[in-house]
């Protein structure tokens, strides 16, 4: 567990011993940003074809869901990485353990 996998081969490892996961998060928070963004116009676009008062709803309401989600998103994200940090911190202490007391 001390070498350091290449990132297909920790993708293809079936033993599920090597997370991919915190090496992706970055990637999968631009996406999902990306994502929240596009809806984000979207419904003000919608919410401007409905006239002035939608286009003053738009201007509140959208960047009131954005962040909210955004936030949502990145808790999410946070929530799973320290998890799977947790787990392989774990399997570390129980290696070191298995070491000193064989």
């Amino acid at each position: 567990m001390n070498q350091r996998k290449t990132f297909f081969n920790s993708l293809f490892d079936l033993s599920f011993a090597n997370s991919i996961t915190i090496r992706i998060v970055g990637i999968l928070y631009i996406i999902a940003i990306g994502l929240v963004s596009l809806s984000s116009l979207f419904l003000f676009v919608n919410l401007c074809n409905n006239g002035f008062g939608g286009v003053l709803l738009g201007l509140v309401i959208t960047p009131l869901l954005w962040i909210l989600q955004v936030i949502g998103i990145r808790v999410g994200l946070e929530s799973l990485a320290a998890s799977i940090k947790t787990s392989e911190n774990t399997a570390r202490m129980l290696e070191i353990m298995q070491r000193q007391n064989p």
